[in-house]
């Protein structure tokens, strides 16, 4: 049976891979295109986690797509709600329609004489491979393992009497009311649980190696209901969002010029959240602000749970797990009927698939990530990588509209093929992210690399990459364009 063929292959129907979709529906209605998502429904991370408060990091008002305003109050939205706004996009677009659910993508192989890519993938439910065929490939599966979680491991974990739950495996039925729990982490996944599981358990502790930086921001924001009593949502977005971008971009650039005085107007704040008899050793990190990610905490709902006594944080290192929970280095015991195991996320890179160029195996890692966007010497192919100090979106969204506007280029040009090539020899490969993260470190030899200057470097800015992605120019001299021909190897017209 020939395998089913598609312009635009999308692997991956969450927010990334929806969004890709509703961009090629508004901007490329002449292109075939399929989503292939190896779990049973859309959403990604919005629909896998599913721990107690699970919620976004960044606004919604620049977590949400530029192309559909966010209309709920929250401006830190919750799961539930994050995963309905993306489905909504992809019924209105009609995207959902072109979702293939079950479908684990295994390998992809690039033939030059072809100008195409097959995909071989498996059926999760009777193990059955499936083949595709695409004339370009968009990666939009995130940046970590879906199967599991990052855990460390612990002595005496075995002979801890309780439950031990990493958050990305969190059981439906829990009952944690009236426990003791200890959440072992300090990133956004631990100050998010942390207050929400006050509602039932009896007390929930914070066991941290090192202190994050926690900023506290408003869950509603007072302007945009103002906004909304005299402006259509349309503009109400856009200007929220414009004024969101700007702020971010503001606090980060602030951070790195001056890392003390943004040091101390962050633990000023969290001061007055929990008064002058706090030891603030718990939320003083060893380094500057966005050295790693700072974690936002609507309403400061963490700090209010510490002064009610229902939350309690931990500075130390674990010695071992016991029958009744954590024997710490200083010799303190933390007694625990649960344990989360909120210690980080097991990067992957395209969802673990195997690619190869002409029967030759390709490795990301051992390449340059073209704008943000394509990889050296791999052609007709992108992946959505989001920015690493604000939302994801933004950089998802400008993704997607690059590879729109390439699409027409190829078209307008008569051609089938297109492969980012370095031909500057003053150009070196330099890590592609820059933060001390942990999960970050633990994957360095995953990632690709980022060059020391354009258009390899990565802006991490996203005015810098509106206007080089959304109306800069398309032909530089490093895009190399080609077509099959008969049999022989590619012919290249370069831009």
């Amino acid at each position: 049976m020939p395998a089913e063929h598609v312009d635009v292959l999308i692997i991956g129907a969450g927010l990334s891979g929806i969004g890709a979709g509703c961009h090629l529906k508004r901007e490329c209605p002449n292109k075939s295109f399929a989503i292939l998502e190896g779990r049973s429904a859309s959403g990604g991370t919005w629909d896998l986690f599913r721990y107690p408060g699970i919620r976004s990091d960044s606004d919604m008002f620049t977590l949400g797509y530029s192309f559909k305003p966010w209309t709920n109050n929250k401006s830190i939205a919750d799961g539930p709600d994050i995963r309905s706004y993306i489905r909504e996009a992809a019924a209105e677009h009609g995207v959902d329609k072109k979702i293939r659910y079950g479908i684990k993508v295994k390998r992809a192989s690039w033939s030059s004489t072809t100008s195409s890519w097959t995909v071989e993938a498996e059926k999760t439910d009777t193990g059955e491979l499936v083949t595709y065929s695409a004339g370009f490939i968009m990666s939009c599966t995130g940046y970590y393992n879906y199967e599991k979680g990052y855990e460390p491991e612990f002595a005496g974990r075995d002979s801890f009497k309780g439950q031990v739950i990493h958050p990305q495996k969190w059981p439906e039925d829990l009952d944690y009311s009236g426990k003791k729990v200890v959440v072992i982490g300090s990133g956004a996944t631990a100050v998010t649980l942390v207050p929400a599981m006050t509602d039932k358990a009896a007390l929930v502790t914070m066991l941290q190696r090192s202190p994050t930086y926690v900023l506290s921001v408003p869950l509603i924001d007072p302007m945009v209901q103002s906004m909304r009593k005299f402006l259509p949502e349309k503009a109400v977005y856009r200007l929220t969002r414009a004024r969101n971008v700007g702020i971010t971009l503001g606090l980060y650039k602030f951070s790195r010029a001056k890392p003390q005085a943004m040091r101390r107007f962050v633990l000023s704040q969290i001061k007055r959240k929990l008064g002058p008899d706090y030891d603030m050793k718990h939320f003083t990190p060893s380094y500057n602000p966005w050295d790693e990610r700072l974690c936002a905490v609507p309403n400061g709902d963490m700090f209010k749970a510490i002064r009610k006594g229902k939350a309690a944080v931990v500075t130390d290192h674990i010695e071992r797990f016991d029958e009744t929970g954590i024997l710490l280095k200083s010799g303190q015991h933390l007694e625990a009927d649960i344990i989360i195991t909120a210690t980080g996320l097991d990067l992957q890179m395209m969802g673990g698939m195997q690619v190869s160029v002409d029967g030759k195996p390709y490795n990301t890692a051992d390449k340059m990530y073209y704008k943000g966007i394509m990889f050296e010497d791999l052609p007709n192919f992108g992946m959505t990588f989001g920015y690493t100090n604000a939302s994801w979106t933004l950089k998802a969204d400008l993704t997607s509209e690059y590879v729109c506007r390439l699409l027409k280029l190829m078209d307008k040009k008569g051609v089938r093929q297109v492969t980012p090539r370095n031909h500057d020899v003053a150009v070196h490969q330099e890590d592609m992210i820059s933060l001390a993260s942990g999960y970050i470190q633990r994957a360095a030899g995953k990632l690709p690399k980022q060059g020391n200057k354009a258009p390899w470097k990565l802006n991490q800015n996203y005015t810098l990459d509106l206007m080089a992605l959304r109306f800069g120019k398309m032909e530089d001299g490093v895009l190399e364009f080609a077509s099959p021909v008969r049999g022989k190897a590619a012919q290249l017209a370069r831009a």
